[in-house]
């Protein structure tokens, strides 16, 4: 797979490719190839398809394939969620359900390849489409992990419409002692990004630690 970075438009977007950076320098280190921006969106010729709703595609942050491994384990989808306050996995999948009210946007519209059938189809299209495969790791990669995340891959409505896949959560710091690991020879691999560089470099110099 070849590695491809859109531009950012806006502020949000900008904030959002950080996060989308560590998740890549995370990847990339551990020898995965990875596609940034996958895009995708529900077939029109199916009966459910409104074009109010589906005619603007969503797409998948981080897309990658591991050359060594085998079965869902070779393939990675990362959706990345940078919000600052962290990740509620108990909340969030309340409001999925229903059973919680979102005041802003419906949280629905953040998961749409987890909740809806006709975008979960996309969502697993495009990933066969780019990897030859269905069933594949499929992690949302986050600032800080709060809740309940083992409900998420228990659910049975994301277990139907991502069927075989293995569901998870990924949190900033995690990654961040990846990328700041030392090797056998007691040294760190450079990051591939500015922003993961930069990190090393400060961390070399004595500001802050892993």
């Amino acid at each position: 797979m070849k590695r491809t970075r859109s531009p950012p438009s806006d502020g949000a977007l900008v904030k959002e490719d950080v996060l989308e950076q560590i998740v890549e320098d995370w990847l990339h280190l551990d020898g995965w190839f990875t596609v940034h921006n996958v895009p995708f969106k529900p077939r029109k010729d199916r009966p459910d398809y409104v074009s109010q709703q589906d005619a603007v595609a969503s797409d998948i942050d981080v897309l990658a394939v591991h050359p060594l491994r085998k079965g869902r384990e070779r393939v990675i989808a990362v959706s990345c969620k940078s919000w600052q306050s962290g990740f509620d996995a108990t909340a969030k999948l309340a409001e999925l359900r229903g059973e919680k009210k979102n005041p802003k946007r419906a949280t629905w519209r953040h998961f749409r390849e987890l909740w809806i059938p006709k975008w979960s189809e996309a969502f697993c299209d495009v990933v066969e489409e780019r990897t030859g495969q269905r069933e594949f790791t499929y992690r949302v990669a986050v600032t800080r992990l709060k809740g309940d995340d083992t409900a998420w891959r228990d659910d049975p409505t994301i277990a139907t419409n991502l069927p075989g896949c293995d569901i998870g959560f990924v949190t900033f710091d995690e990654m961040w002692a990846s990328v700041m690991e030392p090797d056998a020879t007691g040294s760190t691999k450079p990051a591939p990004s500015e922003i993961g560089r930069l990190a090393q470099l400060l961390r070399a110099a004595g500001h802050g630690s892993s």
